[in-house]
């Protein structure tokens, strides 16, 4: 099947910078119309995020300090696959977990997306979670600062329409859910 006539050639690729996390990764590249030029990008492992609800209905959520907007973030827990998750749903129940003290009696796939993929090649899988309970302590990485907040699914869905929820992932979590399991 011949190549799609939007797409680039990839002539090189090289790691220009890494550290814990991500990449960044610099290409030279050529465009449909025979442009030669490079692209940077964030390459990073897949995460997941958690929809937590507790069985009385409210959602586990997090109030979490984020360096790079210098701010505390409100939102659901995210974090990347790593290599010793079986599956998916493995990893989401370890971060739930690690940064809740939570387990989920279920969970479902809600759906996957490439939240940045006009800079980052970043994939995002976004579970929900069902029947929450407290089970143990956090076990937070060492770069994590993280306090867990219950509150009802109606105030997470308020504060995502009003705004004050900013962090994507977690817009992207209630979003997908509203418009796909809320109407079920």
């Amino acid at each position: 099947m011949p190549p799609d006539p939007l797409a680039w050639e990839t002539r090189d690729r090289q790691v220009a910078y890494s550290c814990p996390g991500f990449d960044v990764v610099n290409e030279s590249v050529q465009l449909p119309d025979g442009t030669e030029t490079e692209f940077d990008y964030l390459s990073e492992p897949a995460s997941v995020c958690v929809l937590p609800f507790a069985a009385d209905g409210d959602v586990v959520c997090i109030e979490e300090w984020r360096q790079a907007v210098a701010r505390i973030n409100r939102g659901l827990p995210v974090g990347g696959v790593e290599p010793d998750d079986d599956d998916l749903e493995a990893a989401a129940r370890r971060e739930l977990a690690e940064e809740t003290g939570h387990e989920a009696e279920r969970l479902e796939s809600l759906v996957t997306v490439e939240p940045a993929n006009g800079l980052a090649d970043s994939v995002l899988h976004l579970f929900v979670a069902h029947g929450c309970r407290s089970t143990a302590e956090q076990r937070l990485d060492h770069n994590e600062s993280i306090r867990v907040e219950r509150r009802p699914y109606e105030r997470l869905l308020e504060a995502v329409r009003a705004g004050e929820i900013r962090d994507g992932r977690t817009v992207l979590a209630v979003s997908y859910y509203q418009l796909l399991e809320r109407d079920e």
